[in-house]
């Protein structure tokens, strides 16, 4: 007599029919239906029929299964995708709000040297302007000079020529007898030389 797990290999072999499925018959079940397949052909059309189906579905399931866990990894992996990127998005985001502060900055910057370039131009405008006027003053000013050198030495001239004359009349004066006279005019003639 035959043992239930030898009777479930005869079922496998012979029908088709997986262990799994007649593992909740008892030994007495397996017995019923090996010999009802064996006497009915219709119960193995039916039987074959089954064991296709669930072959067709367990291959199904299979692929389905293989088809999830590729599903899943894929999953796995788009979503640590979209981690890193969000983060990045997240970098990024900071790093702009950085530069635009940045960029704020620099154009409070350029916008205070413009004013100190205008300001400067200005300020460089009102010196040329000023260099201009001393310049001109300058001019004059050596105009007036040597006009005035002219006039002293003309000066100087007249003097001289005056002290001359009175050098000459005083020595005239000097030969006259009156010694009154006489000191009153060396002490003038004195005095003008100098």
């Amino acid at each position: 007599m035959a043992s239930k797990d030898q009777i479930q290999t005869t079922l496998k072999e012979k029908y088709g029919i997986n262990k799994n499925i007649s593992q909740p018959l008892d030994k007495e079940e397996c017995e019923i239906l090996l010999n009802v397949l064996n006497n009915e052909p219709s119960a193995v059309k039916l039987v074959e029929s089954f064991a296709e189906k669930n072959s067709s579905l367990s291959k199904n399931n299979r692929n389905y299964g293989t088809l999830r866990s590729q599903a899943e990894k894929k999953l796995i992996s788009l979503q640590a995708e979209y981690l890193e990127l969000e983060g990045s998005v997240n970098t990024l985001e900071e790093s702009k709000i950085i530069l635009d502060n940045r960029k704020k900055q620099l154009e409070e910057e350029r916008k205070k040297l413009e004013i100190e370039i205008k300001s400067f131009s200005s300020d460089n405008e009102n010196l040329k302007a000023k260099v201009q006027e001393l310049n001109s003053d300058n001019e004059q000013l050596i105009g007036v000079n040597d006009q005035l050198k002219k006039e002293n030495k003309a000066l100087k001239n007249i003097v001289d020529e005056i002290k001359l004359k009175l050098a000459i009349e005083i020595k005239g004066m000097l030969r006259l007898e009156d010694s009154e006279i006489r000191k009153g005019l060396v002490k003038l003639f004195k005095s003008t030389l100098g």
